[in-house]
């Protein structure tokens, strides 16, 4: 049985470099291109607790506030549906045994940052995994809306909570047999540095795992 390598032979090299080039040729997409009666967008885990305050706050999550802000805007003005993911834990709860204690409900972690509460216009969906797909009140919003079959998915952490939420909604599809197309702009989602996570790598590499799923990435999502 062939073993993993701990090597990093030159063709590993030669393919993340690829995939960085790749990433570098995306194209933009214009709001104006999505039907609102068909699109969402889904914003996950823009919080306190990831982006200000709090044992997993990153200063690069920060810098995609303005973006997902932007583009909330775009929605709201055209009457597609805004769902805000919200980490939000009890004491004791099963995912602090993997991550340290963070978006505690009734704490300014699990709350959105202010930005996005600027905008308004958008659902709150609070969640209590990395996952936000097996919330109850998430099923509900996809059976009470059957027409929706187009995703504008942005947030924190590429790597976590964007992509577990990407693949299970489009597997979820695949099941049914159903066509849904699940679109990220690049620049509307980031991860954390951390020893043992470096953010860049943990970028590309969800990228390449999620678009070799079918989710569809582009460079941004314009007004215009």
């Amino acid at each position: 049985m062939r073993k993993f390598s701990t090597k990093t032979p030159d063709n590993c090299k030669d393919a993340v470099s690829g995939i960085i080039e790749e990433i570098k040729g995306l194209p933009s997409m214009s709001i104006s291109e999505f039907a609102p009666e068909k699109t969402a967008m889904i914003v996950v885990d823009v919080v306190n607790g990831f982006i200000r305050e709090g044992a997993m706050a990153s200063p690069l999550i920060e810098s995609i506030v303005p973006n997902i802000a932007e583009l909330m805007e775009h929605c709201v003005k055209l009457d597609i549906p805004v769902v805000a993911f919200a980490d939000c834990h009890k004491d004791g709860c099963a995912e602090f045994s993997s991550f340290p204690p963070h978006c505690l409900e009734n704490t300014s972690e699990s709350e959105l940052v202010d930005e996005l509460k600027k905008v308004g216009g958008y659902f709150l969906l609070k969640k209590n995994s990395t996952n936000g797909f097996h919330e109850k009140s998430f099923m509900q919003c996809l059976m009470q809306n059957p027409q929706t079959n187009t995703f504008i998915i942005v947030g924190d952490c590429t790597d976590i909570c964007v992509m577990q939420l990407c693949l299970t909604l489009k597997t979820w599809f695949t099941q049914q047999n159903k066509s849904a197309e699940i679109i990220v702009p690049v620049n509307c989602i980031e991860t954390y540095d951390a020893p043992g996570h470096d953010a860049d790598f943990m970028n590309i590499a969800a990228y390449k795992l999620m678009s070799g799923s079918g989710i569809k990435f582009v460079s941004e999502i314009k007004e215009k």
